[in-house]
This record gives structure tokens, C-alpha cells and sequence, in this order.
């Protein structure tokens, strides 16, 4: 016969085994079968975030159970934004772990105003690209036509299919703007070099159809454009693309040192935003000639050589 003793022991043991299965519960697949799925994480979504998002989406029980897991096995702030393939059937070990380490997208943010060799060092640090695919990057990339954006690209991306993916983008998101360039006579190749100058050249996107005014000024009289920034161009060299540039610097020996040559360089020395080809082709109609930037990033302009030169020795000296 059972007494009190036996059971109570038998209570305890059999409230123990359901817990256990209860919490092994918090753990499992929430289906039995599913297909998989491509999911994205956005490039700004913490861990913090997703993980109520996967469990109202129905990819875990618990949000508990995989904060738990995670920090066990030290993966916490390892889950990194991309793409991805999970199911529904996956338990939540499959899960994190999928999450963790087999990420099969990337996002990369290409910002405006990069030359190509910049673009592809960029990308080629996200992708763990060897020299050789960076190389067929730049070889088939075309200068000032590559779209700044944020990219979703897949892992094993070539160099050749980044640099198609990037041009039909700036096709897509350029069209209007060449159709609008075109009834103001503006060829395509001028409007995309007069925009990488005033990526180059403007501080922020309120200075640049200011700025685009005085670089058609100064085309229109037939003075050269002066700009630095195409000597820096001309300058650059991998592992510095952007080196200082000196007044004897103004010298160099480049069709893009619009010092020594007249109008615009011969191609584009940067991939310029919307902001910069709207400046070319809506730009303040102004009559200044110069411009320069105090230490404080504040731009200054001037009608005359003798304004400029004030402006040199009170905002430069």
C-alpha cells in the first residue's frame, strides 16, 4: 500500500517530469513541418527587436527560451542584420544557430561621393572578397554611374554582378532626371560629371545648386573650373584616395586637374546622389565666380577675384 510518504514523493517526481517537458516545450520547433522561408533583417533591427518579432511571426515559442539559449551558447548580439533561411519547423537551437552563422545576405550602405576603388573596398570587406574579384569590380564598374545605396547583396555576390546591380539601380532611380536634364540640352555625360564636382565640393545638399550656379559661371566665361577635388582625383592612389591637396599639387600632370585644363574633366570623379544631379540641372542662378570653406565647414561666395581674396585672408588665415 502507498502511504502519505510515497505519494508525496510520487507528486513531486511526476510535477518535476512535466515541468522538465514544459520547458523542453519553450524549446521545440513550433511546427511539426514547414517550408522555408527568406527572411530579412532590416539593417537597423537589434536583437532586441527581433526576437518579439519571431515570436509573433511563429518561428519560437518563447522569446524567454531563446534569450536563454542564446546567452548559454554566448551568442548574444551575434544575430547581425541580412537574409536568411528559416522555418517554422526549425527548433530553437536550429534557429540561433542559423541566425548566428549562415547568413546568406548582407547589407552594405554605399554613400555618395565614393570613387569606384572606394566602392569596392567596401564591399569587398562586407563579401570577404579576394583582390581578384575586387579587381573584376573595378574593371567593369563605370565611374560616377554606380547608385549610392544600401544594398542587400547576396554572400557569394560576384564582382561583375555587384557593378550591374549597381548601374541598373542608377539607371532606375535617374531616369526622370535625364529626361528633365534633356529638355534643358544638358548631355548626359556633363550632367553626371558637374554632379560628381558638387558631391565633391558641397558640404551639404543646401550649398549645391549655389555651387553648381558658380561651376556653370565659370564654364560659361571660359575660366577653368578650378575645383581641388578633381586634383585629388587625379592624386589618389589605393590607400589614400583622399590625400590633401597643395598648391603644388595644382601642377600635376592629369586631363582631370581642371587647373591646367579648361571645362570638365574627361569622365566623372565620383558617384554623385539625386541631390547633386538636380543641382546640375536646377542650379541657382547666381553671379558668382568662387567659393571657399571656413574651418567651421560654413561656405562663402564671391563675384570677384578681389571679394574672394577678402574672403581668403578673413575666413583662411
Amino acid at each position: 500500500m502507498f502511504n502519505n510518504k510515497n505519494i508525496k514523493i510520487i507528486t513531486v517526481s511526476a510535477v518535476l517530469t512535466v515541468s522538465f517537458f514544459v520547458f523542453l516545450y519553450q524549446f521545440s520547433a513550433p511546427k511539426f513541418k514547414a517550408e522555408m522561408d527568406q527572411v530579412t533583417i532590416n539593417i537597423n533591427t537589434t536583437e532586441k527587436d527581433l526576437i518579439p518579432k519571431l515570436k509573433n511571426q511563429g518561428y519560437i515559442r518563447s522569446e524567454w527560451a531563446f534569450n536563454f539559449l542564446l546567452k548559454i551558447k554566448g551568442w548574444q548580439d551575434k544575430i547581425q542584420p541580412g537574409g536568411y533561411e528559416i522555418a517554422k519547423s526549425m527548433n530553437a537551437w536550429q534557429l540561433a544557430e542559423t541566425l548566428v552563422s549562415n547568413r546568406e545576405q548582407v547589407w552594405v550602405v554605399i554613400p555618395e561621393g565614393l570613387r569606384k576603388e572606394e566602392i569596392a573596398e567596401k564591399i569587398q570587406k562586407v563579401l570577404d572578397w579576394p583582390d581578384t574579384e575586387k579587381e573584376n569590380f573595378i574593371s567593369i564598374a563605370q565611374e560616377g554611374y554606380l547608385f549610392p545605396d544600401t544594398y542587400l547583396l547576396d554572400v557569394d555576390s560576384s564582382g561583375e554582378g555587384v557593378a550591374k546591380r549597381m548601374y541598373s539601380t542608377f539607371n532606375e532611380k535617374t531616369a526622370d532626371l535625364f529626361k528633365e536634364a534633356k529638355k534643358t540640352d544638358i548631355r548626359n555625360d556633363t550632367l553626371i560629371i558637374l554632379a560628381s564636382l558638387i558631391q565633391k565640393e558641397a558640404a551639404n545638399d543646401a550649398e549645391m545648386s549655389k555651387i553648381a550656379g558658380v561651376i556653370w559661371n565659370r564654364w560659361l566665361s571660359g575660366m577653368p573650373f578650378q575645383i581641388d577635388a578633381t586634383v585629388q582625383y587625379a592624386l589618389g592612389k589605393e590607400g589614400n584616395w583622399k590625400p590633401i591637396v597643395r598648391p603644388s599639387d595644382y601642377n600635376v600632370d592629369s586631363p582631370y586637374n581642371t587647373y591646367l585644363h579648361s571645362g570638365k574633366p574627361p569622365a566623372p570623379i565620383c558617384s554623385p546622389g539625386l541631390a547633386a544631379i538636380n543641382a546640375v540641372i536646377n542650379s541657382d542662378d547666381n553671379d558668382y565666380l568662387y567659393y571657399l570653406h571656413d574651418s567651421n565647414g560654413q561656405i562663402h561666395f564671391a563675384k570677384t577675384y578681389a571679394e574672394h581674396k577678402i574672403n581668403i585672408d578673413k575666413y583662411l588665415k
